[in-house]
């Protein structure tokens, strides 16, 4: 089968080239994200002009935390109203997908978006955990040490084996967008698909482990 040629005559890798415009579609609404929020406040008309934004933007999307917002803002707005409880919660939505929280507060600290809530119940026992991020506590590998002590399994990537996926309290210079990474977006993927993993925070996490 002939191939594909793009502009310039190489061969398109379609799967590639679907996985680049995600990855630019997504930077470029974080971009938006901060500046909405970046006074604080988000009204009527720039949810509006958001939601826009994503149905001709992102709908080809297959980023589950973007789609998860895509449908909560499509809820909020489906009555024609922004009320004052759903403007601070999309507030607090469009802070933590855009790391723009963090920015205002610690610099270079997690995002809270993709969080379990409320926090689940964490049991350590037989239960299988992936890190991602930076840890307060410390390397990634006395983090995982910390968990094999208390008889629970260490997994390198989010597979169904895995039941809780610890987001460390300092972003990752590695991850594919600046609040979040691929271990995550796998995670919401799975936890909206099959209802696990738990997505938890390091703080909870370290409370469970140090009362051990």
């Amino acid at each position: 089968m002939d191939s594909i040629l793009d502009d310039h005559g190489q061969p398109i890798n379609r799967l590639y080239n679907r996985k680049r415009l995600n990855d630019r579609a997504i930077d470029e609404m974080i971009g938006m994200a901060r500046g909405i929020v970046a006074d604080a406040t988000v009204n009527h008309q720039e949810a509006r002009v958001l939601l826009a934004w994503m149905v001709a933007n992102v709908s080809f999307c297959e980023d589950w935390t973007v789609n998860s917002i895509y449908r909560r803002i499509h809820e909020m707005l489906i009555d024609g109203v922004l009320d004052a409880d759903e403007r601070q919660e999309l507030l607090g939505i469009l802070s933590a997908f855009s790391g723009a929280s963090t920015l205002l507060a610690r610099e270079n600290m997690a995002a809270w978006f993709p969080l379990c809530q409320p926090p689940p119940v964490v049991e350590i026992p037989t239960m299988g955990f992936c890190l991602t991020g930076s840890f307060a506590y410390g390397p990634r590998r006395e983090c995982e040490a910390v968990i094999e002590e208390r008889g629970g399994r260490v997994e390198g990537y989010i597979t169904k084996a895995v039941d809780y996926l610890v987001i460390g309290t300092f972003s990752s210079t590695d991850w594919a967008h600046t609040a979040y990474g691929r271990k995550i977006e796998k995670a919401v993927e799975y936890r909206e698909k099959f209802g696990r993993p738990a997505i938890i925070s390091e703080d909870l996490w370290a409370d469970i482990s140090f009362r051990m």
